[in-house]
């Protein structure tokens, strides 16, 4: 497939649950104002307060299914029951703009980015070690054990595909691994200056 032209730069993130990706990337937003969130597809129903085009773009199931038939994602999901994905259309139009799009994906979404996109800058953030992945998720209070169990065996597979990434941060200290996101994007941003995209 070809390419989606544009000016900006794909950064896709994946991290397990409880890595702390979503407060490594507000302090790396919070600092760089070039980088946005592309909006992403859903079939689940607002919740109060959501916006259509802001927080997500609302469809019904067979609507996200005819796009997906048409080949209008460049990579879906099932969530628990509901169907999550990223508008071919809508990523071009960021990165048309100049803008650098932060994807957070899964592994599996991580992979299809890759495969249609080949200059997506694809980032892990990892835990210091599962003992401190397993603290934190026990920390947040709103798993069960069982669910923790789940999660840290997700996280043990998704460790496992960190091969495809070009880089891997540890969170340990989290202004550390906001700095180190924020060095790789700056150095992926000097390589594709100079190159047509």
């Amino acid at each position: 497939m070809e390419p989606l032209k544009g000016k900006g730069l794909i950064i896709v993130v994946s991290a397990p649950s409880g890595a702390g990706k979503k407060a490594v990337l507000d302090k790396v937003r919070a600092a760089d104002p070039n980088l946005c969130y592309s909006v992403s597809a859903t079939t689940r129903h607002p919740r109060p307060g959501e916006v259509e085009g802001r927080d997500y773009f609302f469809m019904s199931d067979e609507t996200f299914r005819d796009k997906v038939a048409a080949g209008e994602f460049i990579e879906y999901a099932d969530v628990h029951g509901r169907l999550y994905g990223t508008l071919k259309a809508e990523l071009a139009r960021l990165v048309g703009s100049g803008k650098d799009v932060v994807l957070e994906l899964d592994t599996e979404g991580a992979e299809n980015v890759k495969r249609l996109r080949s200059d997506a800058v694809l980032i892990f953030i990892a835990p210091p070690t599962f003992d401190e992945l397993r603290k934190r998720l026990e920390a947040r209070g709103t798993d069960s054990p069982d669910q923790i169990d789940v999660r840290l065996e997700t996280a043990r597979r998704e460790m496992a595909l960190t091969d495809m990434y070009d880089h891997i941060v540890v969170n340990d200290v989290l202004g550390e691994a906001a700095r180190e996101v924020k060095e790789i994007i700056a150095s992926a941003r000097r390589e594709a200056s100079g190159q047509e995209r």
